[in-house]
């Protein structure tokens, strides 16, 4: 009983590590509960592998797990690759210490393939041969995983992965899909008839190919919550009508197009909805300029309507790209603005900006654009919005200057404000003596307040700087991380929603 007590209380602890991969990593070499406890949580989502920023990382991770998951194998399937001259090492000679697979939750034919590729990258592996690995890899988390919880699944241009309910139990628990909407329909049909309580729907249309199957998927949901509907190559005019039967249980719908002509209308229809994303970017833009890219007016025409609709539980806002016109944002922020608690619209804009102060007052995470001469503007939603908690402010040539945004957040930032995202549009433009100043500053408030402070692109510390950063973290004033990129912007979950 008290060692049952001692790993229950372990596991509650290391579930708080569950992003922090390295912490964990060290963690396996404790003991065996403490090995088997970081296993589970490992392996419930192995495929966060493909988000190291370093290549080799990714490469090392990627051929481990592959390694890890052929010495799973089944006989059968060992002797098949054999046969088929593909010999691939297990990491010990050993049988493997766990039924690794077993602990999946999280099932993603785009890790499969990153996994495969990433590995078995080479001229002398041909394309059926990846497509024979790469099957049996998913049999095998087919045949062991009891439940699932969410399946990414998709098209590859190089092979197909056969997905069959006659092998697959786990399905029956699953709560999120992600797919494109030209999988076979025989996959819908037999996903729709063991699984109907999925909450969360991301839908990728491929050239509005939509299946009666699909939309019969779609509409068997008991207590459907979140749809993604992503429409680079397709419209969603068509799935519309099966929404409606869920347009009391949704809370959070996602849009994602590059024709801000789409039907947006329809959203109005889903009374209950605390979070609006509407992502519609210039795809051709973004990946020529990225670094730079400001969001600009588009036409919306159907936001003109959505303007003055009332969502009374509406808590998140993001446009992260092109915006409908000022006056329609201003509108909508006066209708919608007293309940929002996040807002992020990547839009320079004065008056959208005096917006916030003026509509917004329960905001507590925002993200907005000022030019070089707004800091003004700065300060009065500092002073206006007195539940701001974290804020993301671009710095630069054309933008706020760093040394400036940093004294007005000690000096106007509300009580409980802890969270301070600096996105750098150029080099930095601060000294080791102000930063050092700030640090001091931000001791000095009162009531005190841990504050994490994160860099994002475009910065160069130098050992000083990181000297002076290293003391205030050991003080307890603040914490620190630089980062290549957020990890809520929307151009990464715009990059996610294609998979």
């Amino acid at each position: 009983m008290t060692c049952q007590l001692i790993a229950d209380c372990l596991d509650e602890i290391l579930e708080y590590l569950e992003e922090d991969w390295l912490t964990l990593h060290s963690c396996l070499l404790v003991n065996r509960l403490w090995c088997e406890l970081t296993v589970k949580i490992l392996w419930r989502n192995i495929w966060n592998f493909k988000n190291f920023k370093n290549q080799i990382t990714q490469l090392r991770a990627a051929s481990s797990i592959l390694s890890t998951l052929i010495s799973c194998f089944p006989n059968e399937s060992k002797e098949l690759l054999y046969k088929n001259n593909i010999l691939i090492s297990p990491p010990t000679s050993k049988p493997p210490l766990f039924n690794y697979a077993a602990y999946c939750r999280v099932l993603s034919t785009y890790g499969i393939d990153k996994i495969v590729n990433n590995v078995l990258d080479n001229k002398s592996l041909l394309n059926h041969k990846r497509d024979l690995v790469a099957n049996e890899i998913f049999k095998l988390f087919a045949s062991q995983i009891s439940s699932l919880k969410k399946l990414i699944y998709h098209h590859n241009d190089y092979y197909y992965i056969d997905f069959s309910f006659n092998y697959f139990p786990g399905a029956k628990d699953l709560s999120e899909l992600c797919c494109v909407s030209s999988l076979p329909s025989n996959f819908f049909y037999q996903l729709s008839q063991v699984c109907n309580n999925l909450q969360s729907i991301s839908i990728n249309i491929i050239n509005g190919n939509i299946s009666n199957e699909l939309k019969e998927l779609i509409s068997l949901q008991n207590n459907l919550k979140n749809i993604t509907l992503i429409a680079f190559h397709g419209n969603w005019s068509e799935i519309i009508p099966v929404l409606m039967k869920h347009s009391n249980t949704l809370i959070k719908l996602c849009l994602y197009s590059d024709d801000d002509n789409l039907p947006l209308l329809f959203i109005s229809l889903f009374p209950n909805l605390q979070e609006i994303l509407l992502s519609f970017p210039n795809i051709f833009h973004i990946f020529e300029n990225f670094k730079e890219f400001e969001a600009s007016t588009r036409e919306f025409k159907d936001f003109k309507k959505l303007q003055y609709v009332n969502f009374p539980k509406l808590q998140t806002l993001k446009i992260p790209f092109h915006c409908p016109k000022t006056e329609y944002i201003i509108n909508f922020l006066e209708n919608n603005g007293k309940t929002l608690k996040k807002l992020y619209i990547s839009r320079s804009d004065k008056v959208i900006s005096l917006s916030v102060a003026n509509f917004c007052p329960n905001i507590k995470s925002l993200y907005i654009i000022f030019k070089n001469d707004e800091l003004d503007i700065l300060k009065t939603i500092f002073i206006s919005c007195q539940c701001l908690e974290s804020i993301k402010i671009t710095c630069g040539i054309r933008h706020l200057n760093k040394k400036k945004v940093l004294e007005t957040v000690t000096n106007y930032s509300p009580k409980n404000f802890h969270e301070l995202k600096i996105y750098s549009s150029s080099y930095s433009d601060i000294s080791s003596e102000d930063l050092e100043s700030f640090f001091i500053s931000w001791k000095n408030r009162i009531p005190k307040k841990l504050l994490t402070l994160i860099m994002i692109k475009g910065d160069f510390f130098t050992s000083l700087d990181m000297k002076i950063i290293k003391k205030y973290e050991n003080f307890g004033i603040i914490k620190f991380k630089i980062k290549r990129w957020d990890d809520e912007e929307e151009e990464e979950e715009f990059f996610k929603g294609l998979y």
